[in-house]
């Protein structure tokens, strides 16, 4: 990334190229593959049809570009594909940011505050990010003894004022 002119840095503890300060490009190794993202991605052309969604219906404009060997890097095309991000930033092209749909504590979350006040009060003392990390877990089960098991997981983390996913934050 030298040769983009773009400055590194680190967030969400992963190495980020910036431009202007805007998030512009980044990397990572996963256990079968290796990836780069745009995250203004879904404004670049993609002449080599690359570029997808990592999670389709969630993702709106991050673009990942999959690598499974170092043969398949070419360093000429990802050059060409920063370049153009770098003229997306340029041109102030962006996603309207949708605004989150409100939501709710799942009942056996609401019938269980009834019951444990601590818990509640627990509840309510997380980040609203915290929050919304459990209700979603919570409301994406399918089965009443999914729903269960996740709400017997939660609970002590709650307590303990954690999130869902803290142990994999660095």
């Amino acid at each position: 990334m030298a040769k983009s002119g773009l400055e590194p840095t680190i967030k969400w503890g992963i190495e980020v190229f910036t431009y202007k300060g805007k998030n512009i490009v980044g990397y990572c190794g996963f256990k079968n593959h290796f990836a780069i993202w745009f995250y203004d991605g879904v404004f670049l052309k993609d002449p080599y049809k690359v570029l997808y969604t990592a999670s389709e219906g969630k993702t709106k404009a991050l673009r990942q570009w999959r690598f499974n060997s170092l043969n398949e890097v070419d360093e000429r095309k990802i050059l060409e594909y920063v370049q153009e991000a770098v003229e997306v930033e340029n041109q102030g092209l962006k996603i309207e940011v949708e605004k989150p749909k409100e939501l709710s504590v799942p009942a056996i979350l609401k019938a269980e505050f009834k019951k444990d006040k601590k818990l509640e009060a627990a509840f309510n003392s997380l980040t609203m990010g915290k929050c919304k990390e459990y209700i979603l877990h919570l409301d994406e089960a399918k089965q009443e003894a999914t729903k269960l098991k996740r709400f017997a997981k939660i609970v002590p983390l709650i307590l303990e004022g954690k999130g869902l996913n803290d142990k994999y934050k660095k």
